[in-house]
């Protein structure tokens, strides 16, 4: 049986993300998303977690998130798990972790001025903006709309 592996989050960037190249020439951006959870505990009080997410995005999609993202940008994620393990040079320690490589996002929020954009990773390279107020036709008619007038 094939492995499945998939996760979608919702937060804030913690830090300003690090665009890298490695030897080979890819463009690799990371970042941290802090990820908010409200719950009552058993005496009922409201309490709030935070979770810190560590994020990788390769290619086209890493450059445009080092280039448009900063400290507390609303961001919405979603990408395939990945543990990498390695050992500390200094300790010897054996050392893993788990971040998400993203395969596409959007930007969320206030943070982004321009209405909101999306990039979908993978073989898409073009990033989407929803339009704005002045891309909207001033000429539709307001009231029903007849269906058999559709050409579709």
């Amino acid at each position: 049986m094939r492995g499945f592996s998939k996760a979608i989050i919702a937060g804030n960037l913690t830090r300003d993300p690090e665009l890298r190249t490695t030897p080979s020439g890819a463009s690799v951006c990371s970042f941290s998303v802090a990820v908010n959870r409200v719950y009552r505990d058993t005496s009922g009080e409201q309490k709030e977690d935070v979770s810190f997410i560590d994020c990788s995005a390769w290619g086209k999609l890493g450059e445009m998130i080092s280039q448009y993202a900063k400290r507390g940008t609303g961001v919405l994620v979603s990408g395939r798990l990945d543990q990498r393990s390695w050992e500390d040079k200094n300790t010897g320690q054996k050392r893993s972790r788990v971040e998400i490589v993203v395969e596409d996002f959007n930007f969320t929020g206030n943070a982004n001025r321009d209405g909101g954009s999306s990039y979908q990773g993978g073989s898409s390279s073009s990033a989407s903006s929803a339009p704005s107020a002045d891309d909207m036709p001033d000429d539709i008619p307001d009231g029903e709309i007849d269906l058999s007038e559709v050409p579709f």
